[in-house]
């Protein structure tokens, strides 16, 4: 089971030719609106330099590293909540991953065209962000009015919940995500029916540049209209990756050996979507613990605050039903004891219950009962 980012944004803001050069697939990338109805889906590794080390120490003959599966959703317009353009396809798609990764158009040319005219950094978020959450408050809505019927017979837990669904109308009429807001009290069905709003998505933001802007950046200096969707981000506890989407494109289509010396000659260091991923995997809350072995040394994507005995559910359901024990090791103490017998021996391994939660860089062996 792997974890699932959503790739949205306005028609026309690189959406597509960003998805396709991750994924080196080949996602339609037409100059019209619309051109995206089905999402297109492609499973990427997330760079760890962790595994290969492990797998070396055990001599692993299989290595596989953490994938995340990146979703790319149909454009959106103004007035998707109440179903314009394909906006009931693009909200059910984006119910159906995990996280959202929004791609902003930073860059101007006369040659793409624009939904609303001309590219506004700030207004083009504001229109996503805005459709997601009058999504969410129909959505609230639509409990409180199902809620507030078994409140009126004196039902003391329909109540309190009654009251919770209120609170986060409020908070959702004054432009606020539903990821920040904070529940008076812990009430199981309100969770459960809140982790499938929109807005409870943790997100991360791309800007979409041009070969300019990359120099500029280069250069230490920092465009303004990446700027401005900094200083947005940073409101929303998140965080901005610049991309120039065409360069990595025209990266992407290069054998593997010659990238690195391309990425040189442009002044970069490293591609720019293995900077979206190892920043994009901790921003959204995820983690990976690993299980090495003489077959095989394995990642795993897990968020963060995962229990034991659902990071074994990563690997097989029945690992979770049947978990007895998890033997951990971190993966410091791993590298230093020269692996799981060493670590052993030194009294490094610990045995940890149902109630354990994962820290990153786990090295684990998950006991069960079949």
């Amino acid at each position: 089971m792997g974890f699932s980012c959503g790739i949205v944004g306005l028609p026309n803001v690189g959406k597509s030719t960003i998805f396709s050069a991750i994924t080196s697939a080949k996602a339609a990338a037409e100059n019209f609106p619309f051109c995206t109805i089905e999402p297109n889906t492609g499973a990427v590794p997330v760079p760890d330099d962790r595994l290969a080390k492990l797998a070396n120490m055990a001599q692993s003959q299989k290595v596989i590293p953490a994938q995340i599966t990146l979703v790319d959703i149909a454009g959106l317009i103004r007035g998707a909540s109440q179903g314009e353009g394909l906006g009931n396809q693009f909200l059910g798609h984006i119910r159906a991953v995990d996280a959202i990764v929004q791609v902003v158009r930073a860059f101007n040319d006369e040659n793409v065209i624009h939904v609303d005219g001309a590219p506004d950094p700030l207004r083009d978020i504001e229109t996503i962000e805005t459709e997601l959450l009058l999504a969410d408050l129909e959505s609230v809505q639509k409990q409180i009015e199902k809620v507030r019927k078994l409140a009126k017979s004196n039902n003391k837990e329909a109540k309190s919940l009654l009251d919770l669904f209120q609170s986060l109308e409020e908070h959702l009429n004054n432009g606020l995500p539903s990821r920040s807001f904070i529940p008076s009290e812990e009430n199981e069905e309100f969770q459960a029916a809140t982790t499938l709003l929109l807005t409870s998505k943790p997100t991360l933001y791309v800007a979409n540049i041009d070969e300019s802007q990359l120099e500029t950046l280069n250069e230490g200096g920092t465009p303004e209209s990446i700027k401005l969707i900094q200083e947005y981000a940073e409101r929303q506890g998140s965080s901005v990756v610049p991309i120039c989407g065409k360069l990595e494109a025209e990266i992407a289509e290069l054998p593997k050996e010659e990238r690195a010396e391309y990425l040189q000659s442009v002044g970069l260091e490293r591609s720019g979507f293995d900077g979206l991923l190892q920043s994009g995997y901790r921003l959204l809350g995820l983690l990976t613990y690993f299980t090495v072995g003489p077959k095989e040394a394995r990642a795993w994507t897990i968020s963060e605050g995962t229990a034991a005995p659902q990071a074994a559910g990563k690997i097989h359901s029945d690992f979770e039903r049947g978990f007895i024990r998890a033997e951990v090791i971190s993966y410091d103490d791993y590298v230093i004891c020269n692996g799981e017998s060493g670590a052993r021996e030194k009294g490094k391994l610990r045995t940890e219950g149902k109630e354990y939660i994962m820290k990153d860089g786990d090295v684990v062996h998950f006991r069960f009962n079949v």
